[in-house]
């Protein structure tokens, strides 16, 4: 069997390493100088590529030796075709001076030779890489009403064209069969639609399915290509209970056969969408916390339903038999692993706090967890944990951007249907759970202060909130209180005359816009990495504005941290 392998990705520094309890360094890649701007393996991990301010380098991913390096220094994005055969980059558009027209900045070369097959002028960072067919024989990429399809050695000429007017997205199938999905949005009244076609058949759609509440939407094909789920997605919530928007999933067969609404029975966003490996079944975690995950076959009948609790992502592993059920992001970090052979019988329960990615290792035997940058900059690194729930390897960062595992067939790990054994932790599992016993205890908490407060005299600072109780103190109110620090002491508290306090009105709005004011700042960050964001999230950056008016109007003038 092959030897997994991860990179961890530093701000200028990639490790490249075999192993889990062992975790032998295979080659450090680092640039004389400048930073390392993304780096990504080819889907069927026969590649591995990163691009540094003098070019993208390719490497073997068995030897970490150079195979290719390309004189393109201003790249931000790279993509591999599923075979390897062709590397894909992407910079900033920039006008020509002389003409005033966009210089093509997504460009194609051959992934052995180095040749370059084509460019392209495109704009969007989001959608930005050309769309292959399983086999690399055909690839597609979308322009204004219509998709373009071309032969993969052969970009010069279209090959074919589907027109479908204000389309906005769309998924070239992984399947045998050349199919692609096509999404056209809500507009002046009419619903929305999703269609597909079988390639180059464009003469009429064979699925079809229209509806509301759509303003974009999630393309998810099963691994054969033969059915869709399309998750539905509003940039705004009409009945004001979810920040988000209204989240809908729908179910469609390629031969036409069947398309339907998925019912949900809890009322809430779906958080996560994942198809099993053997393409007979999904699973939905949906609704209001505590969540509920169910499960259903490839026509859309209900399978299974867990009990409710707080997780908001789900994973198959590569072999299909475990599930991964995870809070992240505000929940944390706690993972289950469940035995889809078993009746979803629990195996462990993982405890990954402030995690941001997790991914199954291609042998199903082990699930890497990382808290990375730039969505937090405390406590980065990465963790290998056994599927029994045992922590194998640990590594810390002062900043990481990004670790994963390096793609493998699944074929190539016959054991990864079996539960395998626990071996060894590596010494760095141990010293981290020593440390994680004991934490630092933190200091009490005072009262809250808005910003241009900070400084002054207790009661000074407090001015017209004076005759207010101390909104700091006693038994916190629900989203009222101050954050809460993973590992750390619990704040201590002290009761004023046995009366109960709670925060002011006033506070409460401030620290609900400073909250936003937070979410804004790190979409900027990650905006500012070269990091794609949603339509969404575009749009909530340009609100910041009117949340920076509205703390003034309740006295805030300070910096948000």
């Amino acid at each position: 069997m092959p030897k997994l392998q991860l990179f961890a990705r530093e701000p200028k520094k990639i490790t490249v390493s075999d192993g889990v309890t062992d975790n032998s360094v295979v080659a450090s890649l680092a640039p004389e100088t400048g930073a390392v701007k993304n780096c990504i393996y080819a889907p069927n991990g026969s590649l591995f590529a990163y691009a540094v301010a003098d070019g993208v380098h390719v490497v073997d991913p068995e030897t970490c030796q150079e195979t290719l390096r390309l004189d393109e220094p201003n790249v931000l994005e790279i993509g591999f075709s599923p075979l390897g055969s062709f590397i894909i980059t992407w910079e900033i558009p920039k006008k020509d001076p002389a003409s005033g027209n966009f210089k093509p900045n997504l460009k194609v070369f051959n992934s052995k030779t180095g040749d370059h097959v084509q460019s392209f002028v495109q704009k969007s960072q989001t959608g930005w890489n050309l769309q292959y067919t399983f086999d690399e024989k055909y690839c597609a990429r979308m322009v204004k009403d219509e998709i373009q399809f071309f032969e993969s050695d052969v970009l010069t000429k279209v090959w074919a064209k589907l027109r479908v007017e204000n389309c906005a997205d769309f998924s070239v199938s992984p399947g045998k069969n050349y199919s692609v999905a096509v999404f056209v949005p809500e507009k002046k009244g009419l619903p929305a639609k999703v269609q597909i076609y079988h390639v180059p058949n464009f003469n009429q759609a064979v699925a079809q399915k229209t509806f509301f509440k759509a303003e974009e939407v999630g393309l998810k094909w099963n691994a054969l290509g033969t059915s869709l789920l399309v998750l539905a997605q509003t940039a705004s919530d009409a009945t004001g209970r979810s920040y988000y928007g209204e989240t809908t999933l729908y179910l469609l067969g390629i031969t036409g056969a069947f398309d339907s609404r998925i019912t949900l029975d809890k009322e809430g966003p779906i958080h996560d969408v994942a198809w099993s490996p053997n393409s007979r079944e999904f699973a939905v975690v949906y609704g209001y916390m505590p969540s509920k995950t169910t499960f259903f076959d490839a026509r859309g009948n209900e399978i299974h339903t867990l009990a409710e609790c707080s997780r908001n992502t789900i994973r198959f592993s590569p072999h299909g038999r475990l599930v991964l059920l995870g809070g992240f992001g505000n929940i944390q970090g706690a993972v289950d692993i469940l035995d889809r052979q078993s009746k979803f019988a629990k195996v462990a329960t993982l405890h990954a706090a402030n995690a941001s990615h997790v991914a199954w290792s291609p042998d199903s035997q082990y699930v890497l967890t990382a808290t990375t940058a730039p969505r937090l900059r405390v406590d980065n690194g990465f963790r290998i944990w056994h599927v029994k729930g045992n922590l194998m390897y640990a590594q810390d960062f002062p900043e990481l951007f990004a670790a994963d595992w390096r793609p493998l067939p699944s074929s190539e790990f016959p054991s990864g249907h079996t539960i395998s054994e626990c071996p060894e932790a590596h010494e760095s599992a141990k010293t981290a759970k020593e440390g994680a016993k004991a934490p630092v205890a933190a200091k009490p908490a005072g009262a809250y202060r808005p910003p241009h407060a900070r400084g002054q005299p207790e009661r000074a600072a407090r001015g017209s909130l004076a005759a207010s109780p101390d909104p700091s103190s006693g038994p916190k109110v629900r989203g009222a209180g101050g954050r809460v620090i993973p590992g750390a002491a619990p704040k201590k508290h002290e009761e004023k005359n046995g009366a109960v306090p709670v925060a002011t009105v006033d506070d409460k709005k401030i620290r609900a816009l400073l909250k936003k004011l937070r979410a804004i700042e790190d979409l900027k960050a990650k905006q500012t990495n070269g990091e794609k964001l949603e339509d969404t999230q575009i749009q909530k950056i340009s609100t910041e504005g009117n949340v920076r008016d509205e703390l003034k109007k309740y006295g805030w003038d300070g910096v948000s941290k």
